[in-house]
């Protein structure tokens, strides 16, 4: 039998916002929709579902609920369905998916992440308060008795390691921030469209130093979708699939924030195994889609996906012409998650096909593109893939 292609053939997504006055379950359905209207498909063509990191009770704006509400809600009949918490995180539902495909599992799964953070995250004082427990266990033992409960201050520790070891400063970092708020301008959804400078941005509170305010990415209530398809049985699909050419979410590094590595880790693993399996290279990127839960892992990705070599980042990105619109390395045209809201890593891979098929509307790149990487995650476990336009 010949090798199966694995293709995006439809995308959806809700509202976005700070608080959407709708609950995750009714977002999650409007994506559904949307995605399968772009698609052209209907309910009974769905025989997969994938999401990640299922129902977390203890996290009810992280993880609302999990694949069997949507399923009863939709009726979907499934040959195939997975959903939970260990795994590449937001990209594990993508891999799932594709590797069930793969399989002959299943011929449409449907892919989602929801998250109600913008109204339903947990507080401040409750993630203190479930920190604050006698004893400690895992990776956590080495964490909360410094009163770290964020990932933002484990972050910030390598983030600084990267400033004094390599020579990296605030000013080179803040292009993130900088080229991604100038993006959202164009993205009617984006959470954050006011004009920002540099001198706003190294005025910024400081958050964990050396990361402020703008290197923080904004919670939001939104759910995004994605089909994947058999390419035998996307060829009729209203919209144009997209192939995905090279997936990864490989891991022989240290799956912890305590013995997180700068110059190796998670994204140089996954990003290594992507590269093993395509004739493409870096240089075939037209359009990047990489995570910016915080800025500094957007620089990291730049670094593990070979654009230049370790430590060499922050003079990527200097001045932020490189990584503009205009630029030969376009990121996050939407405004990624610092500016368009955190949709946890769902809404590169949404951007990534709305560019790669010219349908992103105002703020298209200005030149065909044929090639994206969209990297989620990039701390101790994520992922990558790469979307090529056949």
């Amino acid at each position: 039998m010949a090798e199966r292609n694995v293709v995006i053939s439809g995308v959806g997504q809700s509202d976005v916002g700070k608080r959407v006055a709708r609950g995750a379950l009714a977002l999650t359905i409007d994506a559904v929709k949307e995605a399968l209207d772009d698609a052209g498909l209907s309910v009974a063509d769905i025989d997969g579902l994938s999401s990640f990191p299922g129902y977390r009770p203890d996290q009810p704006g992280f993880a609302p609920f999990g694949l069997m509400p949507l399923k009863e809600a939709m009726g979907f009949r499934l040959n195939w369905f997975s959903g939970g918490g260990e795994g590449p995180v937001q990209m594990q539902p993508i891999i799932d998916g594709y590797a069930a495909i793969k399989a002959g599992l299943a011929r449409h799964v449907l892919c989602f992440r929801t998250v109600q953070e913008g109204s339903g995250g947990r507080s401040y004082a409750n993630t203190v308060a479930s920190v604050e427990r006698p004893r400690a266990g895992g990776d956590f033992q080495w964490i909360h008795p410094f009163d770290a409960p964020s990932a933002v201050n484990w972050l910030a520790l390598h983030a600084q390691r990267h400033f004094t070891q390599y020579g990296t400063t605030r000013e080179q970092l803040a292009q993130v921030a900088l080229v991604q708020r100038n993006n959202a301008r164009l993205n009617p959804k984006a959470i954050f469209t006011d004009p920002m400078s540099l001198d706003d941005y190294m005025g910024a509170r400081m958050i964990s130093t050396p990361l402020c305010l703008f290197d923080c990415d904004a919670p939001t209530d939104a759910s995004t979708v994605l089909i994947l398809s058999a390419d035998d049985a996307a060829r009729d699909t209203k919209s144009r699939p997209l192939r995905i050419e090279a997936i990864s979410g490989a891991l022989h590094s240290d799956a912890s924030w305590a013995k997180f590595d700068i110059a190796r880790g998670a994204a140089f693993d996954s990003a290594q195994r992507m590269w093993a399996a395509t004739d493409l290279k870096p240089g075939d990127i037209d359009v990047a889609l990489l995570y910016d839960g915080f800025s500094f892992l957007t620089l990291r990705w730049i670094e593990a996906l070979g654009l230049c070599g370790v430590g060499e980042g922050g003079a990527f990105i200097e001045g932020g012409h490189r990584i503009g619109r205009d630029g030969s390395f376009p990121i996050n045209p939407h405004g990624g998650q610092l500016s368009a809201g955190r949709t946890h890593g769902f809404g590169f891979a949404h951007e990534a096909v709305l560019q790669l098929r010219g349908a992103a509307g105002a703020r298209q790149l200005p030149r065909d593109l044929s090639t994206a990487v969209v990297a989620m995650g990039g701390g101790p476990k994520c992922g990558c893939m790469l979307l090529v336009k056949d």
